[in-house]
């Protein structure tokens, strides 16, 4: 058998393998040897249907046996003769069989990326202090103010404004009849200004009185998520059933009680807190991105399709699992189908890949371990988190193994790019 290695780059190599004559001859013999003592043609005994005939009735399924046996043997021992320690599994290139010829055949592997000592120390980074401003807190008071989201009837004859909250029966059409897109719709609420349809929609609403109707023509942007509206003009009929606003709440120790605090000053620490403590958030994941962009710069690889297509995977699956329990589908929310809402975030998944694979070998060279304590504290932190107690976190990760190793590995991670920190030049600076 011969055996020729082709570099498609540094992680994918092709193997073109040749299998001789004489062994190609030999398969086949004794695949039709097999095959006489069993095949029933008429007109012959048992056993003594001549191989021609044989090969007339059962040529293709014989050589797609004998080509699959072959591959099988000689794809293993191809492998063990490179030495190639390959990921996943090999895309093989079947070829058709000849007689009285050797069988040649392809196949292709991929390879773990080799990288080599990282030189992680002196890093220069830059460490962003973000402040808490009493405006901050401001937004934060005036954020929950809004999410009581009282709203009352507007009694004045007064017209529609922005901010406003509107009932509404609306139907659209094209060129001027009814859309299956747009159907006849009874008492939708819509906010105005928040565009939940359309701003032109909202823009031309602004002004209408109660009990008012109207017919308002629109163009929906050739971006517009929902691909059966994009670049469709459409006519509205609109009227205006009702309008209600926002229902002024005074900001005082009664509005603290309602998120159970004694006093509006007792509130105002705690958002302060908060907000102190995802700045601190903030940073730490900011200096983390730069330790990877840094050591990505001085240490650029090349990564197996493998390995990209299962990251991509998890994040594709992530994102469907959390839209499930809002109860719709990638393709509802984003107005793409799978696959190409896949392809979006190719680029981030081969990041993601090339940044495990630094921290894994950051962890490896420096031999980064983690101790039984440091396990169970990550998992007392996760617990008062999720609001749960140690035990069930812990019972949970002794009940699922993989999700155990997985969560240990990223606490590896994290140590590793915390060793980085703490060996680069760190500049702090005031965010603009």
């Amino acid at each position: 058998m011969q055996v020729n290695v082709e570099d498609l780059s540094t992680v994918k190599k092709v193997l073109h393998i040749e299998i001789p004559e004489e062994k190609v001859t030999e398969e086949l013999e004794e695949a039709y040897k097999k095959l006489r003592k069993t095949a029933k043609v008429k007109g012959f005994r048992p056993g003594k249907v001549p191989r021609s005939v044989l090969e007339r009735l059962y040529k293709r399924n014989v050589d797609a046996e004998v080509s699959a046996k072959l591959i099988q043997e000689s794809l293993e021992e191809a492998i063990k003769e490179t030495q190639l320690n390959y990921i996943g599994s090999p895309t093989v290139l079947p070829a058709e069989l000849e007689e009285k010829a050797p069988y040649k055949y392809d196949a292709t592997i991929e390879l773990p990326p080799k990288i080599g000592h990282l030189d992680f120390k002196g890093l220069p980074l830059k460490k962003q202090l973000y402040q808490v401003t009493e405006e901050d807190v401001d937004g934060h008071i005036e954020m929950l103010r809004k999410s009581l989201g009282q709203l009352k009837q507007v009694e004045d004859d007064r017209s529609v404004k922005e901010d406003d909250v509107v009932l509404i029966d609306l139907e659209g059409f094209k060129d001027g009849s009814p859309f299956s897109e747009t159907p006849k719709t009874e008492n939708l609420t819509m906010k105005i200004g928040a565009s939940q349809i359309l701003k032109d929609l909202d823009d031309e609403v602004i002004g209408m009185r109660q009990g008012d109707a109207k017919e308002i023509h629109v163009r929906f942007p050739e971006s517009y998520p929902h691909d059966a509206l994009a670049n469709v003009d459409i006519t509205f009929q609109v009227s205006l059933k009702g309008i209600r606003e926002e229902a002024p709440i005074e900001i005082n120790d009664a509005f603290a009680n309602i998120f159970g605090k004694e006093t509006l000053a007792d509130l105002r620490e705690e958002i302060r807190n908060n907000l102190k403590q995802g700045c601190e958030r903030r940073t730490e994941q900011e200096l983390f991105e730069q330790t990877y962009l840094a050591l990505l710069e001085k240490n650029d690889f090349e990564v197996p399709d493998i390995l990209v297509a299962h990251e991509l995977e998890g994040i594709v699956t992530d994102t469907e699992r959390s839209l499930a329990e809002r109860e719709t589908t990638i393709e509802d929310q984003f107005g793409v189908k799978r696959e190409e809402f896949a392809e979006r975030y190719r680029d981030i998944a081969e990041k993601q890949v090339k940044r495990h694979l630094l921290l894994n070998r950051l962890a490896e060279q420096e031999t980064l371990s983690l101790t039984d304590k440091q396990v169970d504290e990550e998992m007392k932190d996760m617990a008062q988190a999720l609001n749960k107690t140690f035990g069930e976190i812990k019972n949970h990760y002794k009940q699922n193994k993989d999700a155990f190793e997985f969560f240990k590995h990223t606490l590896l991670e994290k140590q590793a790019t915390q060793l980085i920190i703490e060996n680069s030049n760190i500049e702090e600076i005031q965010p603009e």
